[in-house]
């Protein structure tokens, strides 16, 4: 079990769990800010082959905002992260930055509280896979 965030292998193919888990990021009020092709990239920089692995910055704008109000160094740890990969084998892999895991360390009142919102809406959306 990681120390950053959790995750569960999805019975569909790479591309619709991609889409799978941008329509349930948006059923809980996030949207996809940044997508990065990770094996794309290393492929295009280094020549390197890899599986498909996607990294989704997800953002829920009104808690977002609720975490820089509290604490203007939290963009640091935002936006929230998702991967979507391929193991060698051919399953895929949806995983979630924990954020009870990281946002605590700002120690500000009201963080740990919203770290626990965040949470609870990105299992729901791992639950929806």
């Amino acid at each position: 079990m990681s120390k950053v965030g959790f995750g569960k292998t999805v019975n569909m193919d790479f591309d619709a769990a991609v889409a799978r888990v941008t329509e349930a990021l948006q059923a809980e009020g996030f949207g996809v800010l940044t997508e990065i092709d990770v094996a794309g990239t290393l492929k295009k920089k280094l020549g390197a082959d890899m599986p498909p692995y996607r990294i989704l910055g997800a953002c829920n704008p009104p808690l977002a905002h609720q975490a820089i109000q509290a604490e203007p160094e939290v963009g640091m740890l935002l936006p929230c992260n998702v991967v979507v990969r391929q193991d060698a084998a051919g399953a895929v892999r949806v995983e979630f930055m924990d954020p009870q895991a990281v946002l605590p360390l700002l120690e500000k009142p009201g963080i740990a509280e919203l770290a626990g919102e965040v949470k609870a809406r990105l299992q729901r959306v791992m639950d929806a896979l």
